[in-house]
């Protein structure tokens, strides 16, 4: 078995998750981020010494030789949806992976998305399809994730719609056909774990991850607001006026939705028909149903001592 681990990004949404999936498996795992004391909560999860932390920042290769350094298996699951996303998905991930190879690490993990394509009209796929790329050109047994939209309790999905429904007195939807398989973020973590604990049989995959069901983007609005118990009318805004907003608007700091988020609704973000899943490692996908409403509370009325319906 695999003993250290290195994940960069551990500290982030995705990453808590993954960190504790591997620690339950009695991995040792070391955190690497630019700024290691946003993970120290992770401690409460390990055993005395079987969690590290260490600086490093993908976008500067001369930060990764220590933290990969003696490590059985790399994880990247560095990502960003505003920025410079050339640097990150394409050139940082290709420095990880080199680093990983040069280290003679002997499994590599890349987290992708759903829609990389080197040839995709916004730059957000167009560079996660390129980083899928660069990894394959330097650690050619990589396994390579691309998760649908993934919810959990921190996420900036699930609960950005939530707290919109709450706040406003209509919902509009921007991308209201485009259809999602919305993936719980303990299975895509327990996904990664199966992958570290048999290299051998998954190296070199590509995971396409999803749910149990495919939603549109105005059911996942319905679903939202039947779940807090609030009644909201949901506007659909035709193509023509939400592209309009995204361009004029989209560069400024909180902006509802940026032109590249735009470009990105305009494809469906579902696992092909052929497509290797969950199943193929092992994991029955969980329903946003089954844990969602666990923490959706916050947003009802009266909170936990609201009600649904």
């Amino acid at each position: 078995m695999v003993d250290t681990v290195t994940v960069f990004g551990g500290d982030g949404f995705v990453g808590r998750y993954v960190v504790q999936a591997l620690l339950r498996c009695g991995h040792r795992v070391r955190v690497a981020s630019r700024n290691p004391k946003r993970g120290w909560f992770l401690k409460a999860q390990a055993n005395l010494g079987q969690i590290a932390y260490v600086a490093a920042d993908i976008t500067r290769p001369e930060t990764l030789k220590h933290a990969v350094e003696g490590a059985g298996a790399v994880i990247n699951l560095v990502g960003i949806l505003k920025g410079d996303f050339d640097a990150v998905h394409r050139q940082g991930a290709a420095n990880v992976a080199a680093a990983a190879r040069s280290a003679g690490v002997e499994t590599f993990i890349h987290m992708s998305a759903i829609g990389a394509d080197p040839e995709s009209v916004s730059a957000y796929g167009r560079t996660k399809g390129q980083g899928e790329a660069a990894v394959r050109a330097a650690f050619p047994a990589a396994t390579i994730l691309r998760p649908s939209i993934i919810f959990g309790r921190e996420d900036q999905f699930i609960n950005r719609f939530a707290g919109l429904i709450r706040m406003l007195p209509f919902v509009p939807i921007i991308g209201g056909a485009t259809k999602f398989q919305p993936v719980f973020v303990g299975d895509v973590a327990h996904a990664v774990a199966a992958i570290v604990n048999d290299p051998q049989t998954q190296a070199g995959n590509t995971f396409e991850l999803g749910g149990p069901e495919v939603m549109t983007m105005t059911r996942i609005n319905h679903w939202i607001a039947e779940a807090t118990g609030r009644e909201r009318p949901m506007v659909e805004v035709p193509d023509e006026v939400s592209g309009l907003l995204a361009t004029l608007t989209g560069w400024l700091p909180g902006a509802p939705i940026t032109r590249d988020q735009w470009l990105m609704l305009r494809s469906d973000n579902v696992v092909g028909q052929k497509a290797k899943g969950l199943t193929a490692l092992g994991i029955v996908p969980t329903p946003l149903e089954a844990v969602a409403p666990g923490w959706l509370v916050q947003y009802r009325k009266h909170g936990r001592f609201g009600v649904t319906a």
